[in-house]
């Protein structure tokens, strides 16, 4: 069977944009109010202010590489994050930072061939990065903040891929990931609410998406739940014994995976 490094997207680069842009209003309006000296529990060790400050860091700094169409490797992160002095401000300038992209987004052809540390060597990868960034930080505040959390379901589709498919390039930052390999396992990732099955194999020199398997070929371990239990289950919001999910198969081979799968 073929293991794929890339596949189309579930969502078009427009809607990746759009969806930059739609997230991170959710997330300003989670937080415009807050008192962003609280802990945010799904994040150890930060405070919603640390929260805001990453993503609106992330997005400022992906607008950078967007518009200097980098073909190597960056050698820093200098970018001018125009922080506002009192975390009073951040909110606003989360929103101000989604704009930033926009513009970025505006500016460059999503087609065009830049480096990009996962599979897909094009600008589109970092506006999908982006939004899986903006968007998992989201829940993030509102589960912080006891506010219920709803992931659209084509967006929780298009994660799970997304990080599937990229999760193999990630060692350079999540090092634990080189330990996900195995003589011939297979683990199925269900959605239980419409299309989605996913199929990971994990070989002798490392793993990959298992694009050409049929749905009902038998896997080694399964998890299943709707797309958005997924999404944060492989992000480890969620444990895969968590009561929404339900897991069957080699126990052993699940926990190696979500030990190692830390993104």
């Amino acid at each position: 069977m073929k293991i794929s490094a890339e596949r189309g997207s579930v969502l078009a680069s427009n809607d990746h944009r759009m969806a930059v842009a739609a997230e991170t209003a959710r997330f300003v309006a989670a937080v415009k109010d807050a008192d962003l000296r609280t802990a945010v529990p799904s994040c150890p060790g930060w405070t919603l202010a640390d929260l805001v400050k990453h993503t609106g860091s992330v997005q400022r700094w992906f607008s950078v590489l967007l518009r200097a169409r980098i073909q190597e490797p960056p050698q820093g992160r200098e970018v001018d994050l125009q922080l506002p002095d009192q975390e009073s401000g951040y909110a606003d300038w989360l929103a101000e930072s989604a704009t930033v992209a926009a513009e970025a987004f505006a500016a460059t052809d999503p087609n065009l061939p830049m480096w990009a540390w996962g599979a897909d060597h094009k600008a589109r990868f970092w506006v999908r990065r982006m939004l899986f960034e903006t968007l998992l930080h989201r829940v993030d505040a509102e589960l912080a903040l006891g506010l219920r959390s709803t992931i659209d379901r084509p967006a929780a589709v298009d994660g799970i891929d997304e990080f599937l498919v990229n999760l193999p390039f990630a060692t350079f930052f999540a090092p634990k990931v080189a330990n996900l390999h195995g003589p011939e396992k297979t683990i199925r990732f269900r959605a239980t609410d419409g299309d989605g099955d996913w199929l990971v194999r994990l070989r002798p020199d490392g793993f990959g998406l298992d694009t050409t398997h049929p749905a009902v070929d038998t896997a080694d371990a399964t998890v299943g739940g709707t797309a958005a239990d997924l999404l944060l289950l492989l992000y480890g919001r969620l444990s895969y014994d968590a009561e929404v999910l339900v897991h069957e198969g080699d126990e052993d081979l699940l926990a190696h995976w979500f030990a190692n799968s830390a993104f």
